[in-house]
């Protein structure tokens, strides 16, 4: 295979040694390999809820397919041996069966991190931090290559889409014929790009010699291009999103999201959409509940304001999940979601149904609740109810079902 010679003859040898802290590497390369390195932060820590997410949000078979490698790359050993025990302790099956390696590498096998060229006029410090992020991500994928046939490289703060592992062995299948570099599944930096296994050992180089030139998404475009696929081929919806509010960069506040990302793939059943909130512009109820990336913008609600999804059909429901807000801003404070049965029309020629059942409250301006068929039989209504006033205007980001075929 004149893809992987650098491995073939050891030439251009990596001097590098791996400890690994927690977990049994498989005897059997998987289908997907995910990689990611984290350090010590000085605000917020997101690494265990990134890996919940990833194991989560895959059934057991796509479990099966993948391993999941991250890196502590930050010196304190204090640090590392309190995260390990914490990995430990949440994901003991996942460590047992070969889907979660955790490895460091010494310092003395990175190249110098002090004293570099500063090409872009960046202080001393965050040209370190870049440099040493390059010779992470390096060292990472040089273990992680071999590990899998494909790889992805993640960041430690990531929510993922549900049955992420099999939404990207369906697009690899797409292009089977086609010849690429990197699939990305994620619009952010060094978030969610996928690379074949046989190309790392050349992008492990790559990173490594030009490791201090620039961040490492900018060295992968270079990567791209000269592996000879010249347009970027971004995958929609993203399967990845920023979790994190804080940089590992001097906690610096990072509130970078991608605005693809669906957690699930979705379509809403056909229903016609209500409101007597005062709507922004052109950003009307019904682009809540539409796919896409449209979203509801509402001026100041009243007690009492309302979204009413009037389904066409009724439909029995067995998931729903509301987002309000973006970045932050314009959440939904106080609102109840409610299901509704019998329809009818109301005195304003609206349709709505004549009997609600209380769902749930919103909390921090989102709502999420599954396995709700029992008690409510079949629903022809979704109610978002306000219930208290506020002084920021409101955007609904997504109102989404799942329904029993």
């Amino acid at each position: 295979n004149g893809e992987s010679w650098v491995n073939q003859g050891n030439y251009l040898p990596i001097n590098v040694s791996y400890q690994l802290l927690a977990g049994t590497p498989a005897t059997k390369q998987r289908f997907l390999a995910i990689g990611m390195a984290s350090v010590k932060r000085k605000k917020g820590s997101y690494l265990l809820a990134t890996l919940d997410s990833i194991y989560s949000q895959s059934s057991s078979a796509e479990r099966a397919t993948m391993v999941v490698v991250v890196l502590l790359a930050d010196p304190d050993p204090a640090w590392r041996e309190a995260t390990v025990g914490e990995i430990r302790a949440a994901h003991p099956s996942q460590l047992e069966q070969g889907q979660l390696l955790v490895i460091h590498v010494p310092s003395q096998f990175y190249p110098p991190l002090t004293e570099l060229k500063r090409n872009y006029n960046d202080a001393p410090e965050r040209v370190t931090f870049r440099s040493k992020q390059n010779v992470d991500y390096a060292f990472l994928m040089n273990y992680a290559g071999g590990q899998g046939q494909y790889y992805l490289q993640l960041e430690d703060d990531v929510t993922s889409a549900e049955n992420f592992v099999t939404t990207i062995a369906k697009n690899i299948q797409q292009r089977k014929s086609a010849s690429w570099a990197t699939l990305e599944f994620s619009t952010l930096g060094y978030i969610g790009k996928l690379y074949k296994a046989v190309h790392l050992p050349l992008l492990v180089r790559f990173l490594f010699l030009f490791y201090q030139e620039m961040p490492c998404d900018w060295l992968l475009t270079h990567f791209r291009t000269l592996l000879v696929q010249k347009a970027q081929i971004i995958i929609k919806p993203s399967l990845f999103q920023h979790m994190g509010t804080f940089s590992s960069f001097q906690g610096n506040v990072n509130k970078l999201k991608d605005k693809f990302f669906e957690k699930e793939a979705y379509s809403n059943p056909p229903a016609d959409v209500y409101s007597d909130f005062s709507v922004y512009k052109d950003h009307v109820p019904r682009l809540a509940w539409e796919a896409g990336d449209g979203y509801f913008w509402g001026r100041t609600p009243q007690t009492g304001s309302y979204l009413t999804v009037v389904l066409r059909a009724p439909v029995v429901v067995t998931s729903v999940n509301v987002e309000t807000g973006l970045e932050g801003k314009d959440l939904l404070e106080s609102a109840v979601v409610e299901l509704g049965q019998n329809v009818e029309r109301t005195p304003k020629g609206e349709k709505s149904c004549k009997d609600f059942m209380l769902l749930g409250n919103l909390k921090n301006g989102v709502f999420a609740k599954k396995d709700i068929e029992a008690a409510f039989g079949s629903s022809s209504c979704l109610r978002l109810r306000v219930t208290g006033e506020q002084k920021d205007w409101i955007i609904v980001m997504k109102i989404r079902i799942t329904v029993k075929n």
